[in-house]
């Protein structure tokens, strides 16, 4: 096992370890509560897989109203877009007027992630096909990697 599968197995590990935290906007508290955002920092920063940034303060209803893509580029500035995602890779949604939904990918096929999921009130692991909302194709998921040259 290389050192990149071996950092991606942390990723899904440390993800799922939130699964159950009450979906809560702008905390990042596991067991208290954690939105879809700071659920990925919280994991990849808490790793050590990137340096500590907080991308709050940020309104619950930012995306609904302005097409920013303030989510994605802190995505962005920090992985590469990749074509096929990965085990520890992030997944992206476009929701409301921009990519403003993430999760961490936990098996490549089917797709399945850890997310925050304000919808449902609470981190859990699901088949991205599972979920009516994300599986819309006006939601045009993309995905981003910390080991690009280990996704293909």
């Amino acid at each position: 096992m290389g050192r990149a599968d071996f950092d991606r197995a942390r990723v899904v590990a440390e993800a799922r370890r939130w699964i159950g935290t009450p979906y809560h906007s702008c905390a990042d508290v596991r067991g208290a509560g954690v939105d879809c955002g700071m659920l990925l920092v919280r994991v990849f920063v808490d790793l050590g897989l990137l340096a500590p940034f907080d991308p709050r303060p940020y309104p619950e209803d930012w995306h609904l109203h302005r097409g920013e893509e303030r989510y994605l580029s802190f995505v962005a500035a920090r992985c590469v877009e990749v074509e096929r995602p990965r085990p520890g890779d992030v997944a992206v949604f476009r929701y409301g007027r921009c990519y403003s939904h993430g999760g961490i990918v936990t098996a490549a096929d089917p797709l399945t992630i850890v997310h925050a999921f304000q919808p449902a009130s609470i981190v859990f692991e699901e088949p991205v096909a599972a979920n009516a909302e994300l599986a819309r194709p006006r939601r045009r998921a993309k995905f981003y990697s910390l080991w690009p040259e280990e996704t293909s």
